[in-house]
């Protein structure tokens, strides 16, 4: 039976319905907002997987028929979801992630929908709002509901879901996800706003999340509540975990004294081997040794859970022996790769990030076949995290959804950086190779990029630093954590990145995994993040503060000038003939504005201004007084049409021609004769008059 409520944020109405479309599934909810309408089903498998990890996966769907398009290229099917469909499904998944019981292994796949859309409201606030209701009435035992929103800032004033129009004047855009109970999700952007703006901002969303909330409620209990599938989390013998602890947690709490990652590893994995060899290797059943393995991965990750956050809470011990505000050690490096426009290696700890800048032209912008309209994307930065990275063997080639959106932060983090067209015309792509990683590559990809950024020449707006916080929260105890190693990601109950610069912050992502976290644990947070990003930024500028005074050699140096907008056209000719011919005889690139503006770029600085010249010969105008050589296109019996400038002729009258009277024009001239003319007049229609030098013909 169809249920449905409403409710309205920001001023806007925004509908959930149930019980008329995919019946099937678990669940299903139907967003509208206006003329957006979102499809969200949840199903979730009866069998338990053999798996050693929750297997959610979230999809996101754009129909090109959601806006009335047709898709471009070749199959004119929609094909595999673009990078911005990633993102979005990342941001459905992550605050869903966390509200399912502990130990849950059930396949269950969330597929989000868009089947209209006329781009004025954020699509992925509707999608997030339907995956959490299509749970929530589900029997999936999914501990929500929760809800997203986005939240702007416009002339000092907050604003929640603000339209594409709204947004574009804002100077911050964060999306807000969680529950009654706090905040589960932040990602975002912005100019360079205070750590007291972004807590405003976050509480902000908070509070506007409510409707959201309470209208899954009201669903739920219309639609009549379903009573939640029994899951129990497996257990394990009793006997065995007892006996394998007692092993165990001396090694453990001794490997988690040592500082070297590999060498931490190395000792927790010989532990596990010598308790597997002395409890599960003579058991004659060879499924009970296959659970007994199983257990004992499990418990070798509990105790190093409760180990190390007993060391930090206890006795202010972390796992590398730092307290809890130092950054580790770092060095910086620029210039490494010698083709490459601009390059930086940062290291921080056993994080290492190379990045290489490359500067490119107007045809380099990325085109991006949007749901809603076309896009072009002037900076890119594509983040690479390959198996040796973390000493591993994977599979190689292609970009999964995690690379995605940590490439998706550092650029953000960059953004506000990147100069602005008019003063800097170029194309800018940042690729960010992990070479080591223990902790918050993304951020560390931000710091290695701005200083590539810095040996390309870019001239920058400021300097950007980005650093990732953690939380460990037992009850009243809590400790925030400066520059987290990857073991205390895992092992803690936050990730907070706050990227910036010195005067505010350009991005932030915060994922928790308890059930809250109070603001003043996240302003903390906040605080704690801006000291270790100032540190962080000290360092960096010790090795390089201010852009290189010139670009690589190698990279194109682009040129603008400016001619009159009515004369583009002669500038591009026929089919493009002209500024073809320019671009095969230089072997220069030319982007023409709308405005007049043309920029012109090479490696070569001879062959850019001899295509400047080139273009200035296209546009150049008769001035009066001025003499040019020209050549005799047409006689008449009133006298000479002479070409002086390309596409530009002028009246030479008989009367111009000598001093004395001259009976016919083909006395003193002929077709192809090349003379030197002066203008005399150019009047309103542009008609030019001219008068011959004496003794000027050359044939």
């Amino acid at each position: 039976m169809k249920t449905t409520v409403t409710t309205s944020v920001g001023g806007r109405q925004i509908t959930i319905e149930t019980g008329r479309l995919a019946k099937q599934a678990d669940g299903a909810a139907l967003v509208t907002c206006g003329n957006n309408v979102v499809l969200v089903t949840a199903v979730s498998n009866r069998e338990a997987s053999a798996l050693d990890f929750f297997p959610l996966t979230v999809e996101y769907i754009e129909k090109f028929y959601a806006a009335g398009k047709i898709p471009g290229g070749y199959f004119k099917r929609e094909g595999r979801p673009t990078n911005d469909q990633v993102l979005i499904a990342r941001l459905i998944d992550r605050p869903l992630r966390p509200k399912f019981p502990e130990g849950y292994r059930f396949e269950t796949q969330i597929i989000a929908m868009v089947m209209s859309a006329d781009g004025s409201f954020p699509l992925e606030i509707l999608a997030s709002l339907g995956a959490s209701a299509a749970l929530h009435i589900s029997d999936i035992p999914f501990e929500g509901p929760t809800a997203a929103i986005q939240v702007a800032r416009i002339e000092g004033q907050l604003v929640a879901n603000p339209t594409p129009q709204q947004l574009e004047k804002s100077d911050m855009n964060f999306i807000v996800a969680g529950t009654k109970q706090g905040l589960l999700m932040v990602e975002g952007e912005a100019l360079f706003i205070s750590e007291a703006d972004a807590m405003s901002a976050l509480k902000f969303g908070h509070q506007a999340l409510m409707p959201l909330l309470n209208a899954q409620e009201e669903l739920r209990e219309k639609a009549g509540s379903k009573a939640k599938r029994t899951f129990k989390a497996p257990t394990m013998n009793a006997d065995f975990k007892t006996a394998a602890e007692d092993l165990l947690k001396p090694a453990i709490e001794k490997a988690l004294l040592i500082k070297e990652k590999a060498e931490r590893y190395a000792t927790v994995d010989l532990a596990k081997k010598s308790v597997s060899e002395k409890l599960i290797a003579n058991l004659p059943d060879k499924d009970t040794q296959k659970a007994y393995q199983k257990d004992l991965s499990t418990l070798v990750e509990d105790l190093k859970y409760k180990t190390a956050r007993e060391m930090i809470l206890d006795k202010g011990q972390r796992i590398d022996g730092r307290d809890m505000k130092t950054v580790r050690p770092i060095s910086c490096e620029v210039g490494v790769l010698p083709r490459a426009h601009g390059s930086g290696l940062f290291t921080r700890g056993e994080t290492q990030v190379m990045s290489a800048v490359t500067l490119g032209t107007g045809d380099d912008e990325q085109m991006v076949d949007a749901l809603i309209g076309n896009v072009k994307r002037r900076l890119m930065l594509h983040y690479n995290f390959p198996p040796y990275s973390v000493g591993e063997v994977g599979r190689f080639g292609g970009q999964g959804r995690r690379e995605i959106g940590h490439g998706n932060l550092a650029e953000r983090a960059i953004k506000a950086i990147v100069p602005d067209f008019d003063k800097f015309p170029y194309t800018l792509r940042i690729v960010g190779e992990v070479l080591e990683s223990n902790g918050s590559s993304s951020m560390g990809t931000v710091c290695s990029a701005v200083l590539g950024l810095l040996d390309a020449g870019v001239s920058i707006k400021a300097n950007v630093a980005g650093i990732a916080m953690g939380l460990i929260k037992e009850g009243d105890r809590v400790a925030v954590l400066t520059d987290i190693l990857g073991d205390e990601d895992h092992l803690g109950d936050m990730d907070f990145k706050v990227a910036g610069s010195a005067q505010g912050i350009t991005a932030v992502q915060m994922d928790i995994k308890i059930d809250s976290v109070s603001f003043q644990v996240m302003e903390t947070a906040l605080m704690q993040a801006k000291d270790g990003r100032l540190h962080i930024l000290g360092e960096m500028e010790k090795v390089m503060k201010t852009p290189r005074g010139q670009m690589s050699e190698f990279a194109p140096r682009i040129e603008t000038i400016k001619i009159k907008a009515d004369k583009i056209r002669e500038v591009i000719g026929a089919g493009g003939k002209v500024i073809r011919s320019i671009t095969e005889q230089t072997g220069v690139k030319i982007q023409i504005e709308d405005d007049g503006r043309i920029h012109v770029a090479s490696s070569d600085p001879e062959a850019t201004k001899r295509a400047i010249a080139m273009i200035n010969d296209i546009c150049a105008e008769a001035e009066v007084g001025k003499t040019y050589k020209g050549k005799v296109i047409k006689i008449t019996e009133f006298g000479a049409f002479v070409e002086i400038l390309a596409n530009t002729q002028g009246l030479l009258h008989i009367s111009e021609l000598a001093h004395e009277r001259v009976r016919q024009v083909t006395d003193v001239l002929n077709e192809g004769d090349v003379i030197d003319v002066k203008v005399l007049e150019v009047d309103r229609a542009g008609r030019i008059k001219l008068s011959k030098s004496i003794d000027s013909v050359r044939r």
